[in-house]
């Protein structure tokens, strides 16, 4: 499967839609993110069972802001439409393999507990009104 050009209007549904989404945050003047391009596209080709998203930073600023972008390359994954991962930088093959490799192990009835528990918590530390 061939890497994918997300937008703000296909951002989310692409995220919801998908058991487990990559993103690519890059630009093109950007030296390392054309670097990453080529590792990223066959790595998009070995896992037809994951989406492969890219976000052209340039043109989608607002997309960016929102996800907080500060530095590109950024690669996100999502799994389940949850934020699982987030790190800026190049990486080499191997550590894209095993980023997609862990994501596709995580233990989603886990991570969803722990989100509860935090929320708990959170609202646990809110000031009474």
């Amino acid at each position: 499967m061939a890497t994918t050009d997300l937008t703000a209007a296909t951002f989310e549904q692409t995220v919801m839609d998908n058991d487990i989404v990559l993103v690519d945050f890059w630009a093109s003047w950007c030296g390392p993110c054309r670097q990453f391009a080529p590792t990223y596209e066959a790595a998009s080709a070995t896992h037809t069972d994951v989406v492969f998203g890219k976000v052209d930073t340039e043109a989608e600023q607002a997309l960016a802001a929102a996800a907080e972008i500060s530095s590109i390359p950024t690669l996100m994954a999502f799994r389940e439409g949850i934020l699982v991962f987030s790190q800026p930088g190049a990486l080499p093959p191997a550590a894209l393999e095993q980023v997609v490799t862990a994501v596709k192990e995580i233990d989603m009835d886990d991570v969803r507990a722990q989100i509860a528990e935090h929320n708990a918590q959170q609202g646990d530390t809110q000031p009474e009104a």
